[in-house]
């Protein structure tokens, strides 16, 4: 059963989509408060969230932008006026649609299951790991939301390590998957460039600290889960 958050402080609109939503097989749960829905979205797991933006304590463009800088989950935002410059805010701090009150129950409907079909489509494409996120359809890389600018080398070597987690990728492998070497060729590219990844992922170009990339000496590296 899919699980969608609604914060609403609107009482007759709120009551009236979560009877809608559970009558087509959603787990809905609703928060009127925007500190407190901003807070049941980052504690637990939802696969969507219908987001108002006129809330008390804090408004909906807030809300997503805290949410969007640590969890993915997709976002459709609410809004009174079908202004322009609010989908365009909503969009830009990563809202995933967005729909003007007052709405069709049915058009609500369509754009919830349009964006989690998408969300779904899209997963097969997305590698996590820990606090980074890699899209492989773009070769982005993320880390808490925010971009890792990586090296085509550097891509590469982060994947061939995350799609062997919990496994140790000798040197030689390293070698001959990312750079095509003979296993017998003596160099140290290698380490340089697990140097150089292990820089970025931890956002700071004078920390080469096995946060991520553990070194397993003589041997190679892994990624622990």
């Amino acid at each position: 059963m899919k699980k969608i958050l609604m914060v609403e402080d609107e009482v007759n609109i709120s009551d009236f989509v979560k009877l809608e939503l559970e009558y087509e097989g959603y787990d809905v749960c609703i928060k009127s408060d925007g500190r407190e829905g901003l807070k049941e979205a980052l504690e637990k797991d939802y696969d969507l969230i219908i987001l108002d933006i006129m809330l008390p304590s804090m408004n909906g463009f807030e809300i997503c932008r805290r949410l969007k800088k640590e969890k993915t989950t997709p976002v459709i935002m609410l809004s009174a006026k079908d202004s322009v410059m609010d989908k365009v805010n909503g969009l830009q701090i990563g809202a995933d649609d967005y729909i003007a009150k007052p709405f069709a129950i049915e058009e609500l409907l369509a754009r919830i299951e349009a964006v989690i079909r998408r969300v779904n489509n899209s997963n097969d494409y997305i590698v996590k790991f820990k606090d980074i996120t890699i899209d492989k359809n773009s070769r982005t890389v993320k880390k808490n939301n925010e971009e890792i600018n990586l090296t085509n080398k550097e891509y590469e070597l982060l994947m061939l390590l995350i799609d062997n987690k919990d496994k140790v990728v000798s040197r030689d492998e390293i070698l001959h998957h990312v750079w095509g070497y003979d296993v017998d060729l003596e160099t140290n590219v290698t380490d340089v460039y697990i140097r150089y990844l292990r820089m970025k992922l931890n956002q700071d170009d004078k920390d080469d600290k096995e946060e991520y990339i553990k070194t397993i000496r003589s041997v190679g590296y892994i990624m622990r889960s």
